[in-house]
């Protein structure tokens, strides 16, 4: 079991249950999984930038990540229906909960002139995004084989019921919300 899972069972439960005023402990909001979607644009050109991302986001989650494919042709971008055009990992259980943790604690005060991640992300149902500019921040990436930055969606779906709920709980898992 991870750190971060055991402390959310042991303490943060009774601390959400008196802040939001559950009664029952299976109420109480949770993560469900996290999406670590990466985009690669340039993949139209050259198929080969589409294994490199893989490989890099492979390293990033500890799991093999899913090819994602153009919905619909759009003729400005030379995009045809079907092609592949980014990469996409769903972390659930351990995985999760230990990707959350280094995101949290590694991840974050990496990136540069960081003062926060802002509270207004979130999408009106309990989840919540964040969008980072490169993939260098994570430590598992060597900088001297990366071709090029490349940006990534981090999504943290929880089982909150709006988000209040998801903000108490994620303040509570250590998520550094900026000071407003």
């Amino acid at each position: 079991m991870s750190r971060l899972y055991e402390r959310y069972k042991k303490e943060i439960i009774k601390e959400l249950q008196k802040e939001l005023g559950i009664d029952n402990p299976m109420a109480v909001p949770r993560l469900e999984k996290i999406i670590v979607n990466m985009g690669v644009g340039d993949a139209i050109q050259n198929i080969k930038l589409l294994d490199t991302a893989k490989m890099e986001l492979s390293l990033i989650t500890g799991q093999s990540p899913a090819i994602g494919r153009a919905k619909k042709s759009i003729s400005a971008f030379h995009l045809r229906k079907g092609q592949p055009i980014a990469c996409y990992v769903t972390l659930r259980r351990k995985r999760m909960y230990e990707f959350f943790d280094r995101l949290v604690n590694i991840v974050l005060p990496r990136v540069r002139d960081f003062r926060g991640v802002p509270a207004s992300s979130f999408d009106g149902r309990g989840n919540y995004t964040i969008g980072l500019k490169d993939q260098l921040v994570f430590p598992e990436i060597d900088y001297t084989k990366v071709e090029r930055p490349r940006g990534m969606n981090v999504t943290i779906v929880t089982t909150a019921r709006n988000d209040k709920e998801a903000y108490a709980l994620l303040k509570k898992l250590g998520m550094p919300f900026r000071e407003s």
